[in-house]
Protein backbone atom coordinates (compact mmCIF):
# COMPACT_ATOMS: atom_id res chain seq x y z
CA UNK A 1 0.00 0.00 0.00
CA UNK A 2 1.49 3.65 -1.33
CA UNK A 3 2.43 5.34 1.88
CA UNK A 4 1.36 9.04 2.13
CA UNK A 5 3.50 11.78 3.72
CA UNK A 6 2.49 13.51 7.00
CA UNK A 7 1.68 16.72 4.87
CA UNK A 8 -0.64 14.74 2.59
CA UNK A 9 -2.58 12.61 5.41
CA UNK A 10 -2.72 16.32 7.03
CA UNK A 11 -4.29 17.75 4.30
CA UNK A 12 -6.65 14.86 3.66
CA UNK A 13 -8.18 15.44 6.75
CA UNK A 14 -9.43 18.72 6.21
CA UNK A 15 -11.09 17.56 2.99
CA UNK A 16 -14.50 15.60 4.08
CA UNK A 17 -14.31 11.85 2.70
CA UNK A 18 -17.19 11.71 -0.63
CA UNK A 19 -18.23 15.48 0.11
CA UNK A 20 -19.46 16.92 -3.32
CA UNK A 21 -18.28 21.01 -2.93
CA UNK A 22 -19.81 23.64 -4.51
CA UNK A 23 -16.84 24.19 -7.12
CA UNK A 24 -15.98 28.02 -4.96
CA UNK A 25 -15.89 26.11 -2.18
CA UNK A 26 -13.51 23.74 -3.67
CA UNK A 27 -10.78 26.21 -5.01
CA UNK A 28 -11.13 27.89 -0.97
CA UNK A 29 -10.53 24.03 0.47
CA UNK A 30 -7.65 23.92 -2.04
CA UNK A 31 -6.19 27.07 -1.45
CA UNK A 32 -6.29 26.37 2.00
CA UNK A 33 -4.22 23.48 2.19
CA UNK A 34 -0.95 23.63 3.89
CA UNK A 35 1.35 24.75 0.36
CA UNK A 36 4.76 23.11 -0.63
CA UNK A 37 7.78 25.40 -1.10
CA UNK A 38 7.58 25.59 -5.02
CA UNK A 39 4.10 26.55 -6.61
CA UNK A 40 1.66 23.57 -7.18
CA UNK A 41 -0.25 23.11 -10.39
CA UNK A 42 -4.18 22.66 -9.90
CA UNK A 43 -5.68 20.14 -12.07
CA UNK A 44 -8.97 18.96 -13.10
CA UNK A 45 -10.05 15.40 -13.78
CA UNK A 46 -13.49 14.77 -15.73
CA UNK A 47 -14.82 11.10 -15.46
CA UNK A 48 -16.13 11.00 -19.15
CA UNK A 49 -19.35 8.66 -20.04
CA UNK A 50 -17.88 7.44 -23.61
CA UNK A 51 -16.29 4.18 -24.29
CA UNK A 52 -12.40 5.20 -24.63
CA UNK A 53 -12.08 2.32 -27.41
CA UNK A 54 -14.30 4.04 -29.96
CA UNK A 55 -12.60 6.16 -31.89
CA UNK A 56 -15.42 8.58 -32.33
CA UNK A 57 -16.31 8.84 -28.76
CA UNK A 58 -12.94 10.25 -27.27
CA UNK A 59 -12.73 13.98 -27.20
CA UNK A 60 -9.45 15.52 -28.06
CA UNK A 61 -8.89 19.49 -28.47
CA UNK A 62 -7.24 22.55 -27.20
CA UNK A 63 -8.51 25.64 -25.52
CA UNK A 64 -6.85 29.07 -24.40
CA UNK A 65 -7.07 29.58 -21.04
CA UNK A 66 -9.12 32.91 -20.19
CA UNK A 67 -6.10 33.31 -17.32
CA UNK A 68 -3.24 31.37 -18.50
CA UNK A 69 -1.38 28.20 -16.96
CA UNK A 70 0.87 29.84 -15.42
CA UNK A 71 3.98 28.36 -17.33
CA UNK A 72 5.78 29.84 -20.08
CA UNK A 73 6.42 27.31 -23.01
CA UNK A 74 8.98 27.23 -25.18
CA UNK A 75 7.62 27.12 -28.97
CA UNK A 76 9.63 25.13 -31.54
CA UNK A 77 8.41 26.61 -35.32
CA UNK A 78 9.06 23.82 -37.94
CA UNK A 79 8.32 25.12 -41.37
CA UNK A 80 9.84 25.71 -45.03
CA UNK A 81 7.36 28.59 -45.99
CA UNK A 82 6.31 30.71 -42.47
CA UNK A 83 9.70 31.23 -41.03
CA UNK A 84 8.91 35.19 -41.08
CA UNK A 85 5.76 34.52 -39.13
CA UNK A 86 7.59 32.89 -35.82
CA UNK A 87 9.62 36.05 -35.01
CA UNK A 88 7.93 35.32 -30.81
CA UNK A 89 8.72 31.57 -31.49
CA UNK A 90 12.19 30.46 -29.23
CA UNK A 91 13.35 28.24 -31.95
CA UNK A 92 12.29 27.41 -35.90
CA UNK A 93 13.93 25.70 -38.57
CA UNK A 94 13.25 23.02 -41.10
CA UNK A 95 15.17 19.34 -41.60
CA UNK A 96 17.63 21.56 -39.37
CA UNK A 97 15.65 20.82 -36.58
CA UNK A 98 14.48 17.90 -37.23
CA UNK A 99 17.98 16.52 -37.09
CA UNK A 100 19.16 18.14 -33.78
CA UNK A 101 16.17 16.34 -32.50
CA UNK A 102 17.20 12.78 -33.86
CA UNK A 103 20.86 12.80 -33.92
CA UNK A 104 21.59 14.94 -30.24
CA UNK A 105 18.33 13.96 -28.21
CA UNK A 106 16.92 17.54 -28.25
CA UNK A 107 13.92 18.46 -26.30
CA UNK A 108 14.64 22.10 -25.23
CA UNK A 109 11.31 22.57 -26.39
CA UNK A 110 7.53 22.28 -25.11
CA UNK A 111 5.28 22.10 -28.08
CA UNK A 112 5.64 21.64 -32.16
CA UNK A 113 4.31 24.11 -34.10
CA UNK A 114 4.34 23.03 -37.84
CA UNK A 115 3.53 23.72 -41.12
CA UNK A 116 1.26 21.15 -43.23
CA UNK A 117 4.71 20.39 -45.66
CA UNK A 118 6.80 19.90 -42.95
CA UNK A 119 4.33 16.48 -41.58
CA UNK A 120 6.36 13.93 -43.74
CA UNK A 121 9.18 14.62 -42.39
CA UNK A 122 7.64 15.17 -38.94
CA UNK A 123 6.28 11.95 -39.46
CA UNK A 124 9.96 10.00 -39.19
CA UNK A 125 10.01 11.02 -35.74
CA UNK A 126 6.67 9.68 -35.18
CA UNK A 127 8.61 7.28 -32.34
CA UNK A 128 10.29 9.69 -30.74
CA UNK A 129 7.63 12.41 -30.74
CA UNK A 130 4.65 10.73 -29.70
CA UNK A 131 5.33 8.87 -26.89
CA UNK A 132 6.27 12.75 -25.40
CA UNK A 133 2.95 13.96 -27.18
CA UNK A 134 5.01 17.10 -28.77
CA UNK A 135 4.23 15.89 -32.30
CA UNK A 136 1.83 18.39 -33.85
CA UNK A 137 -1.93 18.10 -34.81
CA UNK A 138 -4.43 19.93 -37.05
CA UNK A 139 -6.82 19.56 -33.80
CA UNK A 140 -4.84 20.46 -31.70
CA UNK A 141 -4.00 23.93 -33.94
CA UNK A 142 -0.60 22.76 -34.20
CA UNK A 143 -0.56 22.07 -37.80
CA UNK A 144 -1.51 25.47 -39.40
CA UNK A 145 -0.63 27.67 -41.95
CA UNK A 146 -1.08 30.60 -39.40
CA UNK A 147 1.77 30.26 -37.38
CA UNK A 148 2.25 33.57 -35.43
CA UNK A 149 -1.39 33.00 -34.48
CA UNK A 150 -0.72 29.30 -33.04
CA UNK A 151 2.66 30.84 -31.18
CA UNK A 152 0.21 33.38 -29.45
CA UNK A 153 -2.47 30.63 -27.87
CA UNK A 154 0.43 28.67 -26.80
CA UNK A 155 2.15 31.55 -25.17
CA UNK A 156 -1.08 33.14 -23.83
CA UNK A 157 -1.46 29.64 -22.03
CA UNK A 158 -3.61 27.45 -24.64
CA UNK A 159 -3.92 23.79 -23.07
CA UNK A 160 -4.52 20.23 -24.47
CA UNK A 161 -6.88 17.84 -23.69
CA UNK A 162 -7.51 14.42 -24.26
CA UNK A 163 -9.35 11.27 -22.47
CA UNK A 164 -7.21 8.37 -21.66
CA UNK A 165 -8.20 4.77 -22.21
CA UNK A 166 -10.69 4.92 -19.02
CA UNK A 167 -12.32 8.02 -20.67
CA UNK A 168 -10.95 10.84 -17.81
CA UNK A 169 -9.49 14.46 -19.20
CA UNK A 170 -6.37 15.36 -16.97
CA UNK A 171 -5.84 19.05 -17.38
CA UNK A 172 -3.83 21.72 -15.49
CA UNK A 173 -6.34 25.08 -15.13
CA UNK A 174 -3.29 27.16 -13.52
CA UNK A 175 -1.31 27.19 -10.20
CA UNK A 176 -2.23 27.30 -6.73
CA UNK A 177 -0.83 31.20 -6.67
CA UNK A 178 -3.39 32.33 -8.64
CA UNK A 179 -6.72 34.15 -6.94
CA UNK A 180 -9.28 31.97 -6.30
CA UNK A 181 -11.64 33.95 -9.10
CA UNK A 182 -9.20 33.65 -11.59
CA UNK A 183 -8.72 29.45 -10.96
CA UNK A 184 -12.65 29.30 -10.90
CA UNK A 185 -13.00 31.35 -14.17
CA UNK A 186 -10.27 29.12 -16.15
CA UNK A 187 -12.27 25.54 -14.60
CA UNK A 188 -15.84 26.74 -15.66
CA UNK A 189 -14.37 27.74 -19.17
CA UNK A 190 -12.31 24.51 -19.70
CA UNK A 191 -15.18 22.60 -18.96
CA UNK A 192 -17.63 24.47 -21.13
CA UNK A 193 -15.20 23.78 -23.62
CA UNK A 194 -15.43 20.33 -23.33
CA UNK A 195 -18.71 19.77 -22.94
CA UNK A 196 -19.07 21.82 -26.23
CA UNK A 197 -17.17 18.31 -27.55
CA UNK A 198 -19.17 15.70 -26.44
CA UNK A 199 -19.31 12.96 -28.98
CA UNK A 200 -22.69 13.12 -30.64
CA UNK A 201 -22.62 9.10 -29.39
CA UNK A 202 -23.09 9.61 -25.73
CA UNK A 203 -26.26 8.96 -24.36
CA UNK A 204 -27.42 10.60 -21.16
CA UNK A 205 -25.23 12.08 -18.87
CA UNK A 206 -21.36 12.92 -20.83
CA UNK A 207 -19.66 14.36 -17.50
CA UNK A 208 -19.62 11.42 -14.59
CA UNK A 209 -17.66 13.29 -11.98
CA UNK A 210 -15.47 16.38 -11.28
CA UNK A 211 -12.16 16.38 -9.04
CA UNK A 212 -9.89 19.00 -8.75
CA UNK A 213 -6.39 18.67 -6.87
CA UNK A 214 -2.83 20.50 -6.42
CA UNK A 215 0.41 18.88 -7.22
CA UNK A 216 0.98 17.00 -3.75
CA UNK A 217 -2.62 17.44 -2.74
CA UNK A 218 -5.56 14.53 -2.45
CA UNK A 219 -8.70 15.60 -4.73
CA UNK A 220 -11.53 17.54 -3.87
CA UNK A 221 -14.84 16.05 -5.64
CA UNK A 222 -16.71 18.95 -7.05
CA UNK A 223 -20.90 18.89 -6.97
CA UNK A 224 -21.60 19.09 -10.74
CA UNK A 225 -24.72 21.20 -10.05
CA UNK A 226 -22.66 24.20 -9.13
CA UNK A 227 -20.64 23.97 -12.94
CA UNK A 228 -24.28 23.43 -14.52
CA UNK A 229 -24.01 19.72 -15.55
Amino acid sequence: MKKHSKMYVEALSNVEKNKEYDVTDAIKVLKSLKTRKFDETVDLVLKLNIDAKKTDMNVRGSFVLPNGTGKSKKVLVITKTKADEAADADYCGAEDMLEKIEKENWFDFDTIVATPEMMASLGKLGKVLGPKGLMPNPKLGTVTTNVSDAISNIKKGMVEYKNDSYGNVHVSIGKLSFDANKLEENLRAIVNEIVKNKPTGVKGTFIKNVSLSSTMSPGIKIDKSSLGL
